[in-house]
């Protein structure tokens, strides 16, 4: 699921910038423009670990500004199809629940729930219970993911909790 990975980045900046103080901004230039985000290819960006180089910045004629292409080592989460992860449900419904596992959002359906498990829209808050589980709004949970999506900025999954040593966890 985490992964150090080693990417590129553009950063084009206003000549206003060019002095003593280069270096630090495009420095925190880069954290600002890549930390947080998620890209298809390698997944979301937790964090900016080491910056390798910055690059001789290239002046653009047009606008005076100049281009640098920074090399750095990122830390990224990229889920894969049968990974057992542990998330916070945020949203419960007859559908089934969502849950946030980080910045990834997992659905479980009512039909990926063990059967004795039953929706119960009377309780509150809403949840699903069986004789020795609940899993409602904040529960802590262990699912199974059985699909993931990774589209150019966002990440989605379907979990499972049918299988054994999956579901609510002990607090």
């Amino acid at each position: 699921m985490f992964f150090l990975r080693e990417l590129t980045h553009t950063i084009l900046l206003h000549p206003s910038y060019f002095g003593a103080q280069l270096e630090d901004y495009l420095r925190r230039k880069l954290y600002e423009d890549v930390e947080g985000t998620c890209s298809g290819k390698h997944g979301y960006i937790v964090s900016v670990v080491t910056i390798s180089t910055t690059g001789e910045g290239q002046i653009l004629p047009s606008t005076g500004q100049a281009k640098f292409k920074c090399t750095y080592t990122a830390i990224v989460m990229k889920p894969f199809k049968g990974e057992v992860v542990d998330g916070k449900v945020t949203i419960v419904n007859k559908m089934g629940f969502f849950a946030m596992v980080g910045p990834l959002q997992v659905f479980v359906s009512s039909h990926l729930v063990n059967a004795d498990m039953k929706f119960d829209p009377n309780s509150s808050p809403v949840s699903y219970r069986s004789e020795n589980e609940v899993i409602q709004k904040d529960t802590k949970v262990r699912m199974q993911l059985v699909g993931c999506r990774v589209e150019a900025n966002d990440m989605f999954a379907i979990g499972t909790i049918k299988k054994d040593y999956l579901g609510q966890m002990p607090e």
